[in-house]
């Protein structure tokens, strides 16, 4: 058996579109089961997301910290942010973000992991990219708005990441997704054998 996920799509009766909001939406189906049933499903439709864990010369992540209203806490994450335009290349949009959130460039970007953040009700996609070489970025920050205008920065150990995931302090899916995968990489073969920053990815199809 071969254990990789593999593209399928089951029949749609019909599809509507409840709600449409400024960047996601929600959208009803009527899917055909395997037992020739029809049951709607309703999901998040979401253009999807790019993050990125940028790694300094010393080990450390960095980090952001801002509010997130739907949980209603404070959370520790990474660099992240949508796919603006469709098609867009994921490696120019984690540029931008790593520029915007943290006014950081990189000399050196990997894809780290690609997933889908909760299948089973939104149809989101991240690329989370791994980015060495760090130094500031040049020219002015970028001017923040809404919940990003109090966020909070901080540059954490590997080591201590790994510690605050397992213990249950830190809970941004992109961020323990990110770390833990950092680990795995890095105890299999290695960082430089992470797939290449324009590495195809099928869940958001890009041409450059």
């Amino acid at each position: 058996m071969t254990i990789k996920d593999t593209p399928e799509e089951w029949e749609i009766r019909s599809t509507e579109t409840p709600f449409v909001g400024n960047k996601t939406s929600v959208r009803t189906d009527e899917v055909v089961m395997p037992d020739g049933s029809v049951v709607r499903r309703d999901y998040q439709v979401h253009p999807g997301s790019v993050a990125v864990l940028a790694l300094d010369e010393e080990d450390r992540v960095l980090l952001i910290r801002q509010y997130r209203h739907p949980v209603r806490h404070k959370l520790w994450e990474i660099p992240a942010g949508l796919l603006d335009v469709p098609g867009e290349n994921p490696l120019h949009a984690a540029q931008r973000e790593l520029y915007e959130e943290a006014h950081a460039k990189a000399g050196d970007w990997r894809v780290l992991t690609d997933v889908y953040t909760t299948p089973g009700g939104c149809d989101e996609a991240v690329r989370i990219f791994l980015a060495r070489d760090l130094s500031e970025a040049e020219g002015e920050r970028f001017v923040t708005e809404h919940e990003e205008t109090d966020m909070e920065y901080a540059r954490v150990p590997v080591d201590e990441l790994v510690r605050r995931v397992l213990a249950g302090d830190v809970h941004n899916n992109c961020l323990v997704v990110g770390v833990l995968s950092l680990v795995a990489a890095r105890a299999g073969d290695g960082l430089d054998a992470l797939r290449l920053a324009d590495a195809p990815w099928p869940a958001r199809p890009f041409t450059s």
